[in-house]
């Protein structure tokens, strides 16, 4: 997946040598606290902690004799310190490297979505600032409802992606959990202490309890809400493609000099990024699926996980930031038509202000039924015939002009009305 969007920061943190790398930190982690119990000498401690390294080749090599990828890694950090090798995985199981360098790889993702977040956000507040006395159309089934403050729109967003955010602080713990406990998780061949000081060095929570694996809910939890992340992404895309509709035209993705939308109609001009950004939600919430199809496993663990797992906990982290970084683009790029906004709201001639007549003649005394009946047949008839307008239809009836004068009348049409109540609505927001 390449294009101006994409990004090395999360692609580099789930590369092989990354991996590598996190697997040498745990086993680094694992022989000082080794030497802190007095298990290892002081000048073996030395030479690991001087000398271990990994060779990715050299790696791949052994691999193809080992058929294992941490046998074949473990054996190239001893070849690197062959005095004090012997100490290198000592007690341990591969699933205790495995498995606490994946809670580093998920806590630093975290941290990249996080600021990822955070300028999104900067971006819809700027939005919702900009368009805080717009008066625009509220549509509910794809049909125009009510006049509605167009900032409102981003305000909206905005407020999904603190919760988000939020959600983020909550699941950085519960990722941030690693395991040394040996194969089956009973600490028979290392000892509770020495899990207690690895997980220190690499800051990481001590686990309650482990088999030969963390529980795989941990990763389900992180990937259903890279998932939740990818919804509100393809929520935000399917409002901003039915605004860029030809028949609405409130706002238009950016289009570059020399771009083409098409390659048989040279008009076209397509909501292409956000029309991308739907597909990608739909591939996240696939590896959510089977994230969760990886809770059970038998006894104290099988393999069934793992194979799944190299595929879509990076790419999920990898999409999930590139969905929000492409949506951060997406955004900043929008052409916004004002006197389209406009126009739509003027659009159904006087139809969108039927509820607040409804209420006004409720108020002079109309039952509710009878105030319903007179509004509905003349918008009815608005509906039917684009020479008529509700104001004139309803003046026209004897009870409606016995209780209104024009002027008094006329007032209930006005659209800024609907922004009686934003300003309490932003002040939530802080803004």
């Amino acid at each position: 997946m390449i294009d101006r969007y994409a990004t090395n920061e999360m692609s580099d943190l789930w590369s092989l040598e990354t991996k590598y790398s996190k697997w040498m930190e745990v086993e680094l982690a694992v022989c000082y606290a080794w030497h802190k119990t007095g298990m290892i000498p002081d000048d073996d401690w030395i030479r690991i902690k001087e000398n271990i390294s990994f060779d990715s080749l050299r790696i791949e090599d052994l691999e193809k004799i080992t058929r294992h990828d941490v046998a074949a890694f473990v054996q190239n950090l001893q070849e690197n310190v062959p005095q004090s090798g012997h100490f290198i995985h000592f007690g341990l199981t591969s699933s205790d490297i495995l498995d606490t360098s994946l809670a580093i790889l998920m806590r630093e993702s975290l941290k990249i979505l996080d600021t990822q977040l955070q300028e999104l956000m900067r971006i819809l507040e700027d939005y919702a600032a900009r368009f805080r006395n717009t008066v625009a159309v509220g549509r509910t089934h794809g049909v125009h409802a009510e006049p509605t403050c167009f900032g409102l729109k981003f305000l909206l967003w905005l407020d999904d992606f603190s919760a988000h955010q939020e959600s983020l602080k909550y699941i950085m713990p519960d990722v941030s959990t690693g395991k040394i406990s040996g194969a089956i998780g009973t600490y028979a061949t290392v000892p509770p202490i020495v899990e207690k000081y690895a997980l220190e060095r690499l800051k990481l929570s001590l686990p309650v309890i482990s088999t030969q694996i963390i529980q795989r809910e941990r990763h389900a939890r992180y990937v259903n809400f890279l998932a939740m992340l990818g919804a509100t992404v393809e929520k935000v895309a399917v409002e901003l493609r039915h605004l860029q509709r030809t028949e609405v035209r409130e706002v238009m993705e950016g289009f570059a000099r020399g771009q083409k939308g098409s390659s048989a109609m040279p008009h076209k001009k397509n909501p292409i990024s956000a029309e991308n950004l739907c597909g990608l939600s739909r591939v996240l919430r696939g590896y959510a699926i089977t994230s969760m199809e990886n809770v059970a496993l038998w006894h104290e663990r099988d393999l069934s996980h793992s194979s799944s797992e190299r595929i879509i906990l990076p790419d999920a982290s990898i999409l999930a930031h590139y969905m929000l970084r492409r949506l951060c683009g997406l955004l900043e790029g929008l052409a916004f038509y004002e006197d389209r906004i406009f126009d739509n709201l003027h659009q159904t001639r006087g139809l969108l202000f039927s509820q607040r007549i409804l209420l006004a003649l409720i108020e002079k005394g109309f039952s509710r039924d009878e105030a319903y009946g007179i509004v509905q047949s003349a918008a009815l008839d608005v509906w039917q015939n684009e020479s008529l307008n509700l104001y004139d239809e309803l003046m026209a009836k004897e009870e409606v002009a016995a209780v209104f004068g024009a002027d008094e009348f006329e007032k209930l049409f006005e659209p800024e009305y609907y922004l009686s109540a934003v300003d309490e609505i932003y002040s939530r927001f802080g803004l």
